[in-house]
C-alpha cells in the first residue's frame, strides 16, 4: 500500500539523488558507517538520501528538505578507512518525521507515487531531452561535466524522464524541485525552464569578455 508509513536510515547530502540515477559514495563518517552496517543487515540494502537544506554533510546539525529518494545499494567496497558504494536510486519517499538520530539519522517516511507520463508527454519528453543534450554539449566547451552530451538513458520513458533530470546541468535547488514534482507534465516544464535558464547563462558569460571600455 503506497500511503504506508515505514522507519528509514536516512543519508542527508548536498545533492539530489533522482530515481534510475547512480549514487557513488565514500563514506568514513563514524555515524555513516554504523548505518552502513545496520543496513547491509538487511535483506533490501537501502537507505534514504534527502538534501541538506543548511549545515554540511559532516558532524549534524543541518536542515533538510522533505522529499528524498530510496538509494539501493548496487557495489560495495571496505577499505581501511572508509567504505566505497556504489547505490542507486529507487522510488521517492517523503519524510513524515525524524528519529533519534543515535547512533545514525533515522526517519519514518511514506513512498510518493510514481509519475506516470500521459501521451501527450512523451512528446515533451523528446523536446526536453534535446534541449538538455544541447545545453550539456554547449557547456562541454567551457567546463568538465559530470555527464556527457550523449550519455545513455534506459529506454523505458518514466525511467528516461528522472535519468534526464539527473544529467541536466542545474543546481541542486532546482533539482530538488524537479524531484518534488508531483506530475510527469510538471517535471518536463520545470526540466526544460531550469535548463534553459542555464543555457542562458552560459550565453551572457560568453558575451562578457571581462574587459572594461576605455573611458
Amino acid at each position: 500500500m503506497r500511503e504506508a508509513i515505514r522507519e528509514l536510515a536516512m543519508f542527508p547530502l548536498g545533492s539530489v539523488l533522482f530515481p534510475g540515477m547512480p549514487l557513488p559514495l565514500r563514506v568514513f563518517e563514524p555515524r555513516y558507517l554504523a548505518l552502513l552496517s545496520a543496513v547491509l543487515d538487511q535483506p533490501a540494502r537501502e537507505f534514504g538520501v534527502v538534501l541538506i537544506e543548511r549545515g554540511s554533510e559532516v558532524g549534524g546539525g543541518d536542515t533538510r528538505f522533505a522529499v528524498g529518494t530510496v538509494a539501493s545499494i548496487v557495489t560495495i567496497e571496505v577499505g581501511e578507512q572508509s567504505i566505497i558504494l556504489l547505490a542507486r536510486g529507487a522510488e521517492r519517499v517523503e519524510v513524515i518525521d525524524w528519529l533519534d538520530e543515535e547512533p545514525f539519522p533515522r526517519a519514518r517516511v511514506r513512498e510518493l507515487a510514481p509519475l506516470v507520463l500521459a501521451p501527450e508527454d512523451l512528446s515533451a519528453l523528446a523536446d526536453a531531452e534535446r534541449v538538455v543534450r544541447t545545453t550539456l554539449s554547449r557547456q562541454s566547451e567551457f567546463a568538465e561535466l559530470r555527464w556527457p552530451a550523449d550519455v545513455a538513458l534506459s529506454e523505458d520513458p518514466g525511467e528516461r524522464l528522472w535519468q534526464l533530470a539527473g544529467i541536466a546541468p542545474i543546481g541542486p535547488l532546482d533539482q530538488q524541485a524537479l524531484l518534488s514534482s508531483s506530475t510527469a507534465g510538471e517535471l518536463i516544464t520545470r526540466l526544460v525552464s531550469e535548463t534553459r535558464a542555464t543555457a542562458d547563462g552560459i550565453a551572457a558569460g560568453w558575451t562578457d569578455d571581462g574587459y572594461d571600455e576605455e573611458s
